[in-house]
């Protein structure tokens, strides 16, 4: 697996899966399934992007610059379905 999967493509489907059941009509999944569905891949997705914000300030403190903005882009994109939820709620 590349970086870039690692730290790109696989992090973004935390927020196209919340954004896809976020945008789900209610008649398919119920209003209370559905906000549940979209808070736990929300509350997942953002302990995930703190672990990857503690894991950028790690590599950047031990030296390792190369590895500290893979990791700070994989919290930023981690941290799309909390702003989501916040936005939306």
């Amino acid at each position: 697996m590349t970086r870039l999967q690692r730290h790109l493509y696989l992090p973004a489907l935390a927020p196209l899966l919340f954004f896809a059941v976020a945008l789900t009509p209610v008649e398919w999944l119920g209003c209370r399934n559905r906000g549940l569905i979209a808070f736990v891949i929300a509350l997942t997705a953002g302990l995930l992007g703190v672990a990857a914000a503690t894991l950028a300030l790690r590599s950047r403190l031990r030296g390792n610059p190369a590895g500290g903005p893979w990791w700070a882009l994989t919290a930023l994109i981690l941290a799309l379905p909390a702003v989501g939820v916040l936005l939306l709620a």
